[in-house]
């Protein structure tokens, strides 16, 4: 196959980039609009839309008319006293303001607007001691007016519009769920337009130094110019049925960008290598493909693999990544395969053009280089490196059994941001209060009030409850229960409350809405469907690197190596965002737990780029033993040719994707942090210490796989050349 791909792009190299050209065109002019078709990333991107929680709070939001919690809430704070005649005043003057906006339904303040402050609530003991009003802080000179909105309103629109009309009081500060999840998003593409222009200059100068050449410099970032821009097509063609999460967008860019080097480094390597025995042309193009090209398949089909992983996963965030990834790999790929060897062939030799000449390249290969000598080392001791290389990966991991998971909500804000204030103020300044309950939804008839009315003081003396509203009936056979935990909403404690809840005797089903209950749908059905993700991936991974190799031995060996590989790399995300280390080096404030889709999206991630390196380290090796070098000739000769060049590959991309560490929002610098770390820890140690001692260890056995599959493999033609 890929020797008739080299025929027909040598045969037409110049209709091959014309038709690279129309491709742009076209998916320049209809993919880039997709930015403001995708979904603009709010809290339902992350549940699975079968959820309790989600499908509850529905219901009740068209019931009664209004959403459950307040989706602004407006923090007014002053010298006076709150319940001073000024300090009324000022309430007052912010609350006719609200009520003014046509998206707001209800005004819950000091001064007895809203529904809530007319409930006489039912306690526990959690709520001992505590001031008479949770809308007015501890030391009594700060409020906060709860806000509710039309079902049907755009709750972004709306909160720009009550920031606006409250600018102008001093001491007023507007957040809340409509505030922060439009900033978020903000933030995001502001981070990411950031990104971009660090990452583009950066990796410019350093393929100038990698590559070797200005003109070889500019190949990758052509590739990885059509790869985003294809994948923006691709991901606006699967907009048209199923809605996409505008976060699928920062792993197109940092993907498009990473994979687009890595494949480009592979086949102009190559390429250069071929073009000092061949001279270029034809044949060097040829015996590229066959080979690298060979790399570049079975590598973006690996890496596609590992995302379509995510599919398994209802909520929109995840199965956005997944689809982004695929996409992200497979035009990558199609890209390096065409493209990029149509562009080599009408470059010729000037590939090499405007490169200095201390820095000009020949790919001559280098058998007894340093990395040859390194495996060689490694391969006398190899039992001894293997052991101690797995104990140092494990115990780097160990942290990751302890993580704690959160969510996605106004603390993940950078500290200047309204929306983060405001919640920092409710957490630390006021009791628990009406901003984030549990809406516990009754069905029973209207005859029911003093069963349910029963039901709601149980509640009440759980421990964890701060404060139990009365019941109220909002529709037909559906009584609302509305309860304030008295801990963190995100932590175990309301976590359990959801549970206790939703297992209390009641004269009727009872479905459990609000951000705990969410959360606590989110944790069940991310880990129900862990598994089947987990075993899609080890079987995809395990299939396509036995039809790259033939062995089902060294494929094994790769699930074993990322798998130690990963847990470190969790392990440092624990370490570094969990625990609250390099906060002021990294810029993030640590909310003591990792959210919870990102190691997920990492797990995808890091999988398929470090498979990637081994698949590109495990062809070379091959290679050298069928042309009758013996194993531990094979494994010194494979890691001495792809040393610099997955180093150097591993580098760039950690910039590409590790630029999001620069993100002000805590879980996308999560992701860059944790595969800059897992693609680190894979090309150093896994690949330089790791490979050898094991293969080494394993000898012939390496290449072993049942006669069956063997006769398999020939029948279906893929070794090289095929």
């Amino acid at each position: 196959m890929l020797s008739r791909l080299a025929e027909r792009i040598s045969d037409h190299p110049r209709r091959v980039l014309i038709a690279a050209l129309l491709f742009f065109v076209v998916a320049l002019t209809l993919g880039t609009p997709v930015t403001g078709l995708l979904s603009a990333g709010n809290a339902d991107d992350f549940v699975d839309p079968a959820a309790e929680s989600r499908h509850t709070s529905a219901r009740l939001e068209r019931s009664l008319g209004r959403t459950l919690s307040p989706a602004v809430i407006v923090l007014v704070r002053g010298e006076e006293p709150v319940l001073s005649r000024a300090g009324r005043d000022r309430v007052r003057t912010v609350v006719q303001r609200l009520r003014a906006d046509r998206a707001v339904v209800l005004v819950s303040s000091v001064l007895g607007d809203g529904a809530r402050s007319d409930a006489t609530p039912r306690s526990s003991g959690a709520q001992a001691g505590a001031p008479r009003s949770p809308l007015v802080s501890r030391d009594g000179r700060a409020t906060y007016i709860a806000t509710y909105l039309r079902d049907d309103a755009d709750g972004g629109a709306a909160g720009a519009r009550i920031e606006q009309s409250l600018a102008d009081l001093p001491g007023v500060v507007v957040g809340g769920y409509a505030v922060a999840v439009p900033a978020v998003s903000d933030q995001v593409s502001e981070d990411l337009a950031r990104a971009e222009m660090l990452a583009f200059p950066l990796l410019f100068l350093l393929s100038l130094i990698v590559f070797r050449g200005a003109i070889a410099a500019l190949l990758p970032l052509l590739v990885g110019l059509l790869t985003i821009l294809g994948t923006f097509l691709g991901l606006r063609i699967v907009n048209e049925g199923v809605l996409l999460s505008i976060f699928a967008l920062n792993l197109t860019i940092g993907l498009g960008l990473g994979l687009a080097i890595d494949y480009s480094l592979f086949v102009l390597s190559r390429y250069r290598e071929e073009m000092e025995r061949l001279g270029p042309g034809r044949e060097a193009v040829a015996r590229t493909l066959q080979t690298a090209g060979r790399t570049v398949v079975f590598s973006s089909l690996t890496v596609a693999a590992a995302m379509l992983s995510l599919l398994v996963f209802p909520a929109r965030f995840l199965y956005s990544m997944g689809v982004a990834g695929a996409i992200t790999a497979m035009i990558a790929g199609a890209v390096a395969l065409t493209a990029l060897p149509a562009l080599l062939l009408v470059l010729g030799d000037r590939v090499n053009a405007l490169a200095p000449a201390r820095l000009r390249h020949r790919e001559v290969v280098t058998e007894r280089g340093f990395f040859y000598r390194l495996s060689l080392l490694v391969m006398r001791r190899p039992a001894t490196i293997a052991l101690v290389t797995a104990a140092v990966l494990v115990a780097a991991g160990l942290p990751f059994l302890r993580i704690e998971f959160t969510g996605v909500d106004a603390s993940v804000l950078p500290s200047g941001s309204s929306a983060k204030i405001v919640d920092s103020a409710l957490r630390t300044d006021f009791p628990p209060g009406p901003t984030s309950p549990l809406h516990a939804a009754i069905t029973a008839p209207r005859s029911s009030g003093d069963e349910v009315a029963a039901f709601a003081g149980r509640i009440a003396d759980l421990k964890s409850a701060a404060v139990v509203d009365p019941p109220s009936y909002v529709a037909q056979n559906t009584w609302l229960v509305q309860v304030t935990p008295a801990t963190p909403v995100l932590g175990d404690a309301a976590q359990q409350l959801v549970d206790d809840v939703r297992a209390a005797p009641a004269p009727g089903p009872v479905a459990v809405a609000g951000e705990s209950a969410r959360f606590v749908d989110q944790l069940s059905s991310f880990g129900g469907r862990l598994p089947l993700a987990l075993i899609l991936l080890g079987l995809t991974t395990l299939v396509i690197l036995f039809a790259m190799t033939g062995s089902v031995v060294l494929p094994l060996k790769a699930l074993v190596m990322n798998v130690l590989g990963l847990s470190a790399a969790f392990g440092l995300l624990v370490l570094v965002f969990q625990d609250g280390r390099l906060e002021s080096l990294l810029g993030y404030t640590s909310q003591g737990a990792l959210e919870v889709t990102q190691p997920l999206v990492l797990l995808a991630i890091a999988f398929g780029l470090s498979t990637d390196y081994g698949v590109f380290l495990l062809t070379r090796v091959k290679e050298a033993r069928d042309e009758g070098a013996s194993n531990d000739e094979a494994v010194a000769i494979g890691l001495q040719r792809t040393g610099r060049i997955v180093t150097a590959a591993a580098l760039l991309l950690c910039i590409a994707i590790g630029a999001f560490a620069t993100s002000e929002i805590v879980f996308v610098k999560q992701v860059g942090i944790g595969t800059a770390a897992a693609v680190l820890i894979d090309a150093t140690i896994v690949r330089a210490l790791l490979v050898p001692s094991l293969m080494k260890l394993l000898g012939e056995r390496n290449w072993w796989a049942p006669a069956p599959l063997r006769r398999l493999h020939a029948r279906l033609g893929l070794g090289e050349g095929g």
